[in-house]
């Protein structure tokens, strides 16, 4: 078995559990049980799940996402990546001393498909105010200083740029999850 990390991109993530796309943390550690699926924890109300899997990352992803929309009876991209993706990930952040200073404003980003480091010059544009963009590996990085909620980086932009689904994770909740590796 091996460690993953399901990212959920586009739920609600509020504790009450109502509302449009609505995800319970609880309902959705209960899916991956069902699935066969060991050990799984959320952190957070923000559609982060890790789970022990004996399957690949890009089945694991095919079966949550069925699961989620046999379950809660909506589509919901998701994205699945072998945890120690994550962890090797959080020690190649492009902007290090950014995100040791300020890890709620620096952020990771998970593409579905396979990401292209041309795809940062169709961000540029979008970033005002000292926002940097980048691309370590099949990782998407960003510094938004201002905070996310202020920049024009949005998740359009970044799906348009990048041709398929990204979901973005703070660093702080990178070393969350990363944590739960250790």
């Amino acid at each position: 078995m091996k460690q993953l990390v399901a990212l959920l991109r586009g739920i609600n993530v509020g504790a009450t559990g109502k509302g449009r796309k609505a995800v319970p943390m609880a309902e959705l550690r209960a899916l991956a049980e069902d699935l066969g699926w060991k050990n799984a924890q959320t952190y957070i109300q923000s559609g982060n799940l890790v789970f022990d899997a004996s399957t690949a990352a890009a089945t694991a992803e095919q079966k949550l996402t069925a699961a989620i929309a046999d379950h809660f009876g909506f589509d919901v991209p998701v994205i699945v990546r072998p945890l120690e993706d994550l962890v090797r990930a959080e020690g190649e952040c492009p902007f290090a001393a950014a995100a040791d200073e300020r890890p709620n404003l620096v952020h990771i980003g998970f593409a579905k498909e396979k990401v292209v480091k041309s795809a940062v010059a169709a961000c540029i544009d979008y970033c005002t105010n000292g926002e940097r963009v980048a691309v370590k590996g099949q990782f998407i990085w960003s510094d938004c200083p201002n905070g996310v909620g202020r920049s024009k980086l949005t998740p359009a932009v970044l799906d348009r740029a990048f041709g398929s689904p990204v979901t973005m994770r703070n660093v702080k909740t990178l070393r969350a999850l990363a944590a739960i590796a250790r």
